[in-house]
C-alpha cells in the first residue's frame, strides 16, 4: 500500500523504532513492517508491506563490528618497539582501557582501546618488534566480554536402577575341605658359603609422608626455588638501550670522579622550622632534593663549562640550565629533565620534580620530557647507599653523586661532634674538565647546600 510521509511517523510511532537498514531505500521494523522507497515515487511517499516477522531472515554479521586497533605514531627519534600484552583473546575491554604496552628505548607507549568490547584477535605475538601503523589486535564491539560462560545444562536424571542380577547358581556338589592342609614342599638350602650377602632394605619412609616436589618459579625475577634450573629472557628495549649508553659512556669519556662531604646539619633544620609554613603557601612538602638541584644550577651559572659539551672538535656552551633527575623504575632507570632551574626556586623545583615523579609511577612520561639535560643528579642515598662513583650521562660532560645521611663524628671548633653527614660525588669528563674547576664546582655545592645564603648573597 501506499503511505505519505505522516501515515509513515503514525505507524513507525506504533510499531517501534527502525532495527537496522537492510538495503538502499529499505527498512524492517522491530514488528515486521517492510518500508520502501521506490524512486518512481515522490519524496513524500513509501511504500509500506505488512509481513510477518517470522518471515524476515537478516544475517547477524551485518549487526557485529570488528574495530582493528594499529600501533600509534612514535616520537621522531623512534622507529619501532616491543609489544607487550595487558589483554588476551577472550578478555573484556573499555573505552581507553590499555590493551598492551609498546617499550621503545627510551619509554614505554599505552596502546589505549577506542571502543569497548572483547578482544578477539591478537595480529602480534608478545615480544614482537611493530613500527607506526602495525595492526595489533581486533576487537568485537560490544558488551559482554569477560562474562561468566553460561551454565552447563542441568544432567539428565540418572535412569532407573537396573535389576540386580541374578545370583550365580550354586556348585553342583562343594568337595569337602581337609581338616589339615598338606604340608609344603621342601626348599632346597644352598651352601653358607656360597649365598651372596644381603642387601640392607632402605628405610622406609614415615606413614603419610609425600616427596617434597621443587617446581622452578614462576617468575624468575623475583624469587631463586634452588631447582638448578636456568631461564632466558630477553632484554626489554629500555634496558638494551641504557646499558648501550652506559657503555658508550665508558668508552668515549675520561671520565673522573672527585669526593666531598657535606653537613645536611643546617637544611635538615631550616627544612624542619619552615616545613608547615611552606605546605601552606605552596601546597607541597619541602624535600632535599630541590636543595641540590637549585646549588647545581647556582655552580653550574658559576662553572659553564660543566654545563657545556664536546660535540666533535668544537665545545658547545649552552645559556641555559637543564638538570636530569635519575629516576628508578620497575622497568628501568629513567632520567626526566627540569627546564631552565637557573630561574626556579625551591617551590618550583619540588613541583617540577613531583610532576614527573608522578609520571614515571604512572608510565606517562613521554619522550620529549627526557630529552635534552645540560647536568644530571644521580641520588642514591634513598636507597641507602654510603658512597659511590656515577657514570655520566652523554653527552653531558658531569654527573653529581648524592648518597645516604648517616650521622657521623666530625670535629667542629676543636671539638668532637656528631652530626648528619653526606658524601656527594662528582663524575666528570676530564676531556673538557679540569681538576679544578671540578673541585670547585663540588665545594660550591656544599657550601651552597649547607648555607643557602650563599645564593642570596652570591658568596
Amino acid at each position: 500500500m501506499l503511505a505519505s510521509r505522516n501515515t509513515f511517523r503514525g505507524l513507525r510511532a506504533f510499531t517501534g523504532p527502525l532495527k537496522r537498514s537492510l538495503h538502499k531505500n529499505q527498512a524492517v521494523c522491530s514488528r515486521g513492517i517492510f518500508v520502501e522507497k521506490e524512486n518512481q515515487l515522490s519524496k513524500q511517499e513509501f511504500r509500506v508491506l505488512l509481513v510477518p516477522r517470522n518471515s524476515l531472515h537478516t544475517t547477524r554479521v551485518l549487526g557485529d563490528e570488528v574495530k582493528v586497533l594499529e600501533c600509534p605514531p612514535f616520537a621522531d627519534s623512534i622507529s619501532e618497539g616491543d609489544v607487550r600484552w595487558e589483554k588476551q583473546v577472550g578478555d573484556s575491554v573499555s573505552v581507553d582501557e590499555v590493551v598492551c604496552e609498546i617499550e621503545t628505548d627510551k619509554t614505554s607507549v599505552p596502546v589505549p582501546s577506542s571502543v569497548a568490547g572483547v578482544v578477539e584477535e591478537l595480529l602480534v605475538e608478545d615480544g614482537s618488534t611493530v613500527s607506526p601503523g602495525t595492526k595489533l589486535l581486533k576487537i568485537k564491539v560490544g558488551a559482554g566480554g569477560g562474562a561468566a560462560a553460561a551454565p552447563k545444562a542441568a544432567a539428565p536424571e540418572p535412569a532407573a536402577a537396573a535389576p540386580p542380577p541374578p545370583p550365580p547358581p550354586a556348585a553342583a556338589a562343594a568337595a569337602p575341605i581337609p581338616a589339615t592342609p598338606p604340608p609344603p614342599p621342601p626348599v632346597p638350602k644352598a651352601p653358607a658359603a656360597s649365598r651372596p650377602p644381603m642387601d640392607p632394605m632402605p628405610p622406609r619412609p614415615a606413614a603419610g609422608a609425600a616427596p617434597i616436589v621443587k617446581m622452578p618459579p614462576a617468575d624468575p625475577t623475583t624469587e631463586i626455588a634452588g631447582t638448578r634450573s636456568e631461564h632466558r629472557v630477553k632484554m626489554n628495549r629500555m634496558r638494551q638501550k641504557i646499558a648501550s649508553r652506559l657503555k658508550e659512556a665508558q668508552n668515549t669519556n675520561a671520565m673522573l670522579t672527585t669526593f666531598n662531604e657535606l653537613d645536611m646539619s643546617a637544611i635538615m633544620q631550616l627544612r624542619k622550622d619552615n616545613q608547615d609554613a611552606f605546605v601552606k603557601k605552596h601546597g607541597i612538602k619541602m624535600g632535599f632534593m630541590s636543595a641540590f638541584v637549585k646549588a647545581s644550577a647556582y655552580a653550574l651559572t658559576k662553572q659553564p663549562t660543566v654545563n657545556a659539551v664536546i660535540d666533535g672538535n668544537d665545545t658547545v656552551y649552552r645559556d641555559f640550565v637543564d638538570i636530569s633527575v635519575a629516576v628508578a623504575t620497575p622497568k628501568g632507570l629513567v632520567v626526566p629533565v627540569l627546564r631552565n632551574v637557573e630561574s626556579m626556586n625551591y617551590a618550583d623545583i619540588e613541583k617540577g620534580i613531583a610532576a614527573l615523579g608522578a609520571k614515571a609511577k604512572n608510565n606517562q612520561l613521554a619522550v620529549e620530557d627526557m630529552d635534552g639535560g645540560t647536568f644530571t643528579i644521580s641520588n642514591g642515598g634513598v636507597f641507602g647507599s654510603l658512597f659511590g662513583t656515577p657514570i655520566i650521562n652523554p653527552p653531558q660532560s658531569a654527573i653529581l653523586g648524592m648518597h645516604g645521611v648517616f650521622e657521623r663524628p666530625v670535629v667542629r671548633n676543636g671539638q668532637v661532634t656528631i652530626r648528619p653527614m653526606m658524601y656527594i660525588a662528582l663524575t666528570y669528563d676530564h676531556r673538557l674538565v679540569d681538576g679544578r674547576e671540578a673541585v670547585t664546582f663540588l665545594r660550591t655545592i656544599k657550601n651552597a647546600v649547607e648555607d643557602p645564603r650563599v645564593m642570596l648573597m652570591d658568596l
